[in-house]
């Protein structure tokens, strides 16, 4: 009998990053999350939009063990041809030689350009304990001046950091902005299932501005019909302000195809009962609507001032977010 002809390789191509990922050698694997080594050329990401309010970003891993049931940032992996949305909290890439990188990228940046860590990763996320990438990216900045540097993060082992982040900041410009979804640990526990709980956050806060670390909250995203009650909302206002707080803002969700495809199951699971609700709200757009934003924004501006958190720390908030048919380009920009 004769053999039959071998068939082609039916598989794409990979290149760029896809190719590198691909590449990258296993470090650990257990509890459903791989860690990967990935080879980078470059760890600073120049933001184009002139709508953000930084120029640059940095985001020291791929992918985020926390596993945010409405992450915006899911499709960041289908760059290296993964699209199972859980491959993003399951795969994480860690990047080899940032500092190394960072050193020799830093002079691109310009007076007066605010460099943002965590846009599409959360830079203190498990995986760091093991392997510093973002300790080892602060450390080199501790070498330099003249820097505007924003962290954002979820997690309390920032405050690990705090005599490095107080050195970092004898020279340059540093705050760190915690985000804070809801006060209601039951509740963070669904949506953020693997992020450490609310009031570890504010204690983390809490800490960082005793060290002498400027920090603040973001309560990022809102979300309609679960945390979006002004009840709720001045809770957490009034939380901030007793643990010292530098300030608070508000973003309400940012909802893309890739990330629709865990958020609305886990609605439907939850929530059943806004389902159709965000269906309607998100049909032809990732953002939640113009005026839902503004009445967001001016309730976020009562609370401050009622609370009394000082406004000029102000960085990311709805003001910053644009409003026309680009937004979802703009946000594509961050990473």
């Amino acid at each position: 009998m004769a053999s039959l002809p071998l068939l082609p390789d039916l598989k794409p191509k990979l290149v760029g990053i896809a190719r590198l990922a691909a590449e990258g050698e296993s470090v650990r694997q257990g509890h459903d999350v791989e860690y990967f080594t990935l080879p980078v050329r470059s760890l600073l990401n120049r933001c184009t939009s002139a709508r953000m309010p930084f120029a640059w970003t940095i985001n020291p891993y791929r992918g985020c063990e926390f596993a945010c049931k409405y992450c915006y940032a899911r499709y960041t992996h289908e760059f290296m041809e993964m699209r199972d949305g859980a491959d993003f909290e399951q795969k994480i890439f860690i990047k080899q030689h940032a500092a190394d990188l960072l050193r020799q990228e830093l002079r691109h940046v310009k007076p007066g350009e605010e460099i943002a860590i965590g846009t599409a990763t959360d830079p203190y996320q498990p995986a760091e304990r093991r392997f510093e990438v973002t300790r080892a990216i602060l450390e080199e900045f501790s070498r330099h001046q003249g820097f505007q540097i924003g962290i954002v993060t979820k997690s309390n082992l920032v405050v690990r950091d705090a005599d490095l982040l107080r050195a970092v900041a004898a020279n340059n410009k540093v705050f760190v902005n915690i985000t804070i979804t809801t006060l209601n640990t039951d509740l963070a526990r669904i949506l953020e299932p693997r992020a450490p709980r609310p009031d570890l956050r504010l204690q983390a806060m809490k800490q960082l501005n005793q060290a002498g670390v400027k920090a603040g909250v973001i309560c990022a995203p809102v979300l309609p019909g679960i945390t979006d009650s002004p009840r709720d909302l001045e809770a957490l206002v009034r939380a901030v302000a007793e643990a010292g707080g530098k300030y608070i803002f508000a973003n309400s969700l940012f909802l893309k195809p890739c990330s629709a495809a865990v958020f609305l199951p886990f609605l439907e699971k939850e929530f059943p009962q806004l389902v159709e609700s965000y269906r309607e709200r998100f049909k032809d757009r990732a953002f939640l609507s113009t005026p839902y934003r503004k009445r967001l924004s001016q309730l976020m501006a009562r609370l401050r001032q009622k609370y009394g958190i000082r406004t000029d720390y102000d960085r990311y908030s709805e003001r910053s977010r644009p409003a026309s048919g680009r937004e979802t380009g703009d946000q594509l920009r961050l990473f």
